[in-house]
């Protein structure tokens, strides 16, 4: 089981289940939603998220995507790909023990930033995992 939340606390929820896609995420919508040169995420399944106190506040990103956040400190909690309705990516920097769940590869690279390197080992793919 995994936990986090929102960074005024509002918002919390809790991850059963199996972990999966943890990955860097380097596209421009992601950069947008959450104001920073890349994103975390981590997968699990979308019947195993339960949000345990509050509620994020839903909005559509794009035509094929929903994300969710805190209403009231706008910190970014989730991003549901349409097209993936079983799953959903929760972002790491929200869990309570973020060093428990690293990163296992970097997708949406051909979008980084030009200063940004990666250069930590982890497999690049320059536009979405296949899987």
């Amino acid at each position: 089981m995994l936990t986090g939340g929102c960074l005024c606390g509002r918002v919390r929820y809790q991850a059963d289940g199996v972990a999966f896609h943890e990955t860097i995420c380097h596209c421009s919508f992601c950069r947008r939603a959450v104001g920073a040169v890349s994103v975390a995420w981590f997968s699990v399944k979308r019947a195993d998220l339960h949000f345990t106190s509050g509620s994020p506040t839903w909005f559509k990103s794009s035509a094929k995507a929903t994300r969710s956040f805190c209403g009231a400190c706008g910190t970014s909690l989730t991003f549901q790909d349409d097209d993936h309705t079983r799953e959903i990516d929760i972002a790491i920097g929200s869990l309570d023990d973020p060093d428990s769940l690293p990163p296992k590869d970097h997708s949406e690279a051909a979008s980084k930033l030009r200063w940004v390197h990666v250069d930590d080992g982890l497999p690049v793919y320059l536009e979405r995992r296949d899987s």
